[in-house]
């Protein structure tokens, strides 16, 4: 299991001068499984993209085994680091094979060749994900739903302690999302790899994570085991949203059931019938 810790100390970033985290504290469990959620616009994909290094911090530090990683040279922190963001884009034409092989760049010296270890690692990749069958094909070619599986098998061949993920399940129908949140458990159970990745589905999230973090004006608004985390009073705050939570009866973990406008005034107007009917008996 890694111990590279990973933590954010007053962290404040942004785009230009717009900022969009503010002063945000957190430490990310070695070996564990962390989710980020938060309405749009909160923060997510920034705090992610601030964490990997491709924002700057305007106040506040990154630090990965009580390291800034902004004195770390590039290549050491992409082998202890590896990111899948939000969209990425792959050059023109590169077959699924070549876009996943760029995952083993960190590991090639100024004048090593390529190793055995790294077929096999690409391998390893590309049967994690189902994608050895779209090998030869142009990426450019794929679907929404392939192309996903393609930069994840990428983001898996770079074997490293820490992968960050910016919404890994996007483009995915249910079955494929599942697989793919299955996958990144494997990867954190065999090989103890610290995961931290943002996703939008609340159930997903806190059946996943072993630590849950939920952002709110970017700031962490409350973070923990996902019973903890995953209330309503977090979905009212975070989202605005009335919910009920209950648990989950297949993973045990907590599950929000939102109401709803609609369901709110069908549940209002019962309750009014009901208490006109016993004040009717009474």
């Amino acid at each position: 299991m890694t111990d590279h810790l990973l933590v954010a100390k007053e962290l404040s970033a942004g785009y230009d001068k717009a900022e969009i985290l503010h002063g945000l504290d957190l430490t990310v469990p070695p070996g564990k499984i962390t989710v980020i959620v938060g309405a749009n616009a909160c923060g997510k994909s920034t705090f992610l993209r601030t964490l990997s290094r491709l924002i700057s911090p305007s106040e506040g530090h990154v630090l990965l085994d009580g390291k800034s990683i902004h004195r770390m040279p590039s290549r050491l922190l992409a082998q202890t680091l590896g990111l899948l963001p939000q969209s990425p884009i792959a050059p023109e034409g590169i077959t699924v094979a070549d876009l996943v092989s760029r995952g083993r760049h960190p590991h090639q010296g100024l004048f090593s060749r390529w190793t055995r270890q790294d077929d096999e690692a690409v391998d390893n990749a590309l049967t994690a994900t189902k994608t050895f069958d779209l090998a030869e094909r142009p990426v450019d070619e794929l679907s929404g739903g392939q192309r996903q599986r393609v930069w994840i098998a990428m983001a898996l061949a770079q074997q490293t302690d820490i992968l960050l993920l910016d919404e890994p399940t996007t483009f995915l129908d249910i079955n494929h999302q599942i697989e793919v949140l299955d996958l990144l458990t494997d990867l954190n159970h065999t090989r103890g790899t610290t995961v931290v990745m943002v996703l939008h589905d609340l159930n997903l999230a806190a059946r996943y994570a072993d630590h849950l973090v939920a952002l709110a004006d970017g700031r962490v608004h409350v973070s923990g085991k996902p019973e903890e985390v995953l209330t309503e009073e977090t979905v009212r705050h975070v989202f605005g949203l009335e919910s009920r939570v209950i648990v989950d009866p297949t993973s045990g973990r907590p599950i929000m059931l939102p109401i709803g406008r609609h369901r709110m005034a069908a549940t209002a107007d019962k309750m009014t019938r009901d208490t006109s009917q016993k004040e009717k008996s009474a």
